[in-house]
């Protein structure tokens, strides 16, 4: 495991995520010389629509749409700003396994 400090390069609310189909927050992480990419992002329910066939409950969606929005909730304190474009740049601390993103956190202690 590595740490590497860096900060939100981008950020985004809306849909990304794998095949452009999930609504969430999406941010780019790096500090020039390295970056990587995380998301907090559910299927987007204007887009993927439930069936028989879903191995998931549009209550399912809906649980996961809340934690979706209690984490940007955490991330908009931690980061002590009230919108998510006022997140770009905020400094970070990234937990690397190799080229595998782990975790990564606000850096609240330097705001």
């Amino acid at each position: 495991m590595e740490k590497k400090l860096g900060k939100i390069e981008a950020v985004k609310f809306g849909v990304g995520g794998y095949q452009d189909a999930m609504l969430g927050i999406h941010v780019t992480l790096g500090n020039g010389s390295w970056g990587v990419g995380d998301s907090r992002a559910n299927w987007d329910a204007e887009q993927i629509k439930w069936s028989e066939h879903s191995k998931w409950t549009e209550e399912d969606r809906d649980v996961w749409y809340a934690e979706i929005m209690r984490y940007v909730s955490k991330l908009l304190q931690d980061a002590k700003v009230d919108s998510v474009d006022k997140l770009k740049g905020k400094p970070v601390e990234v937990t690397l396994d190799g080229n595998l993103l782990k975790e990564w956190r606000i850096l609240t202690e330097v705001l």
